[in-house]
């Protein structure tokens, strides 16, 4: 007799589920997965197991040997970026799909230094081994107007980039544009998976459908990949999604809990959220005519704003963490 589906099989056959963990264990138990994310706090957490060490220490001596050739990194931040290639490399062996390596969050207003960061990072996986394939790495790069021009130069240079902390439809609206492989809208702002007990009570759940709708309804190859969940409740009121990135935890809650006890309904079903399909407004030539539309965003609320801030702050201090264990 056939087991029972779980909630994840279910979810599964709806949406195309990744996994949001640098643990390699993840995957193997409870995949088969499509794509791995990742993010500095992510490999910062996944670093304090003992069993890394030896992977730092190869990090710190790959990044002195390769000093010449990047003489404006720190060995500590190059070190970083090794490290973080190096847990993704692998991983790539029990996904399917792209792995995701997030740009150095303090590039995240220089559209410069974020081209140069992501190609290094490409450079590093074909260093580390060779006989991988580059065109399964996808650079995360925050939703910042830098960071999204730096998207449009590197998907030009068929680099495979994701639009990352992203919290409004003006983001979703310029990644579309530029021509972005994801966005990851973060249905929870970065703050709910660091203070206890803390509750985000604007949730972006909503802004998923919206931007689906919107992609889907002009023609636009981005993919929507939902992150920053916080229940299996609102993971399956995503399903449906083109995407969807999954912490271990609620993995492992969806992979254990019977399909048949599922009583969430998604917004993705047709009729549950009947908003109209937003415009697409073309930004990507006109900063100005963008940043006064962010700053408007949601009648001015300055949500999106604050959570992007945030979430980059939150990014900047896991990645001094991490510079400081090289």
């Amino acid at each position: 007799m056939a087991s029972e589906k779980t909630l994840l099989q279910l979810l599964q056959s709806r949406s195309i589920v990744d996994c949001d963990t640098m643990d390699v264990e993840v995957p193997k138990a409870l995949g088969p997965f499509v794509d791995c994310t990742s993010n500095q706090a992510i490999a910062y957490n996944e670093l304090q197991k003992p069993s890394h060490k030896s992977r730092i220490e190869d990090a710190i001596a790959i990044a002195k040997k390769l000093a010449s050739k990047y003489p404006e990194l720190s060995t500590a931040e190059l070190a970083v970026e090794i490290v973080m290639v190096s847990l993704q490399l692998e991983i790539s062996r029990h996904v399917t799909g792209f792995v995701h390596v997030q740009t150095n969050p303090y590039y995240s207003y220089d559209t410069d230094k974020t081209v140069k960061n992501a190609h290094r990072i490409v450079e590093l996986f074909r260093y580390l081994d060779s006989s991988f394939d580059h065109n399964r790495v996808c650079i995360k790069i925050p939703s910042t107007w830098e960071g999204l021009q730096a998207c449009r130069i590197l998907e030009a240079s068929k680099t495979t980039t994701l639009a990352t902390t992203l919290f409004t439809i003006e983001q979703a609206s310029l990644a579309g544009e530029v021509g972005c492989h994801y966005i990851a809208p973060y249905v929870n702002e970065l703050k709910v998976h660091f203070e206890a007990g803390f509750i985000d009570h604007n949730k972006a759940q909503k802004l998923c459908v919206q931007a689906q709708r919107l992609y889907e309804a002009n023609g636009i190859k981005t993919q929507v990949l939902p992150a920053s969940l916080t229940s299996t409740t609102e993971i399956m009121e995503l399903a449906g999604v083109h995407h969807i990135t999954i912490s271990p935890g609620l993995l492992q809650e969806l992979a254990t809990t019977r399909a048949s006890s599922n009583t969430t309904v998604s917004l993705f079903d047709e009729g549950v959220l009947t908003a109209d399909v937003p415009s697409f407004v073309k930004y990507a030539d006109d900063q100005a005519a963008y940043r006064i539309a962010f700053t408007r965003s949601n009648g001015g609320d300055g949500e999106g704003e604050r959570k992007l801030v945030q979430a980059i702050n939150t990014f900047c201090n896991m990645q001094d963490k991490m510079e400081e264990m090289m």
